[in-house]
């Protein structure tokens, strides 16, 4: 005779149970500070957990801003610990990989929006200032997303020619630039505006066309050919 299987719930049966127990967790939206404190339940004392999430907020100001952070900047502002650290950077990793297989599923001028949220996405809340040139194929579709430089709160240094030898090298046939300026203010430099000037004469060179320059910021994002500056 077979013996009847136990009763006693199995790790991943608890796991799932306590999975759906979180307080909001099957909630369609939630707040920056309820879903912090979500997912810091696994990682925190219960009890460290809302004068973590207090100062997280007022330090960073938002959640988005708290998982583009450095971290050491999130170490500092919260004494978080390492686990919890890389939970923040692991959400932010998978907010960016969404936007981005939405921006690589169709030509991204005929989905402008996603290609917007993709580089908002990666860009918006970092601390530096980084440029990025978005290869595409001739048919506009993402090949490939290079990140190029990252330098200062004001300046990353970009050099014209290792954009375009970047672009030959995978055979693009059009990019957009992007950068971001971490003050917040979208607005281009005239840096940013001679440098585009300089990477655009090159790309016509070779043939290569410069769809936009993006620069985005919390406040927003410009764009170069909306400003009539490409």
């Amino acid at each position: 005779m077979r013996p009847l299987p136990s009763s006693t719930p199995q790790p991943s049966d608890r796991l799932s149970a306590s999975l759906f127990d979180l307080p909001g967790a099957l909630q369609p939206e939630l707040d920056d500070a309820s879903l912090l404190s979500l997912l810091m339940t696994r990682t925190l004392p219960q009890r460290d957990i809302p004068r973590a999430v207090e100062t997280l907020l007022k330090v960073f100001g938002s959640v988005a801003a708290v998982v583009a952070a450095d971290p050491p900047e999130l170490a500092r502002a919260a004494s978080l610990n390492a686990t919890t650290i890389t939970d923040l950077k692991l959400l932010q990793q998978l907010s960016v990989r969404l936007a981005r297989s939405e921006a690589c599923r169709r030509p991204v001028v005929s989905s402008w929006s996603c290609l917007i949220a993709y580089v908002r996405s990666a860009l918006a809340h970092a601390p530096r200032e980084q440029f990025r040139a978005l290869y595409l194929d001739r048919k506009n579709v993402l090949l490939r997303d290079e990140f190029l430089a990252e330098g200062t709160v004001d300046h990353a240094p970009v050099y014209p020619r290792e954009v375009i030898r970047r672009a030959l090298e995978v055979s693009a046939s059009a990019l957009i630039l992007v950068h971001n300026h971490p003050s917040g203010d979208p607005t281009p430099s005239r840096a940013d505006i001679e440098m585009t000037r300089q990477i655009n004469d090159a790309a016509r060179v070779f043939g290569l066309q410069v769809h936009d320059h993006l620069v985005i910021g919390r406040q927003g994002t410009a764009s170069f050919k909306q400003l009539g500056l490409i």
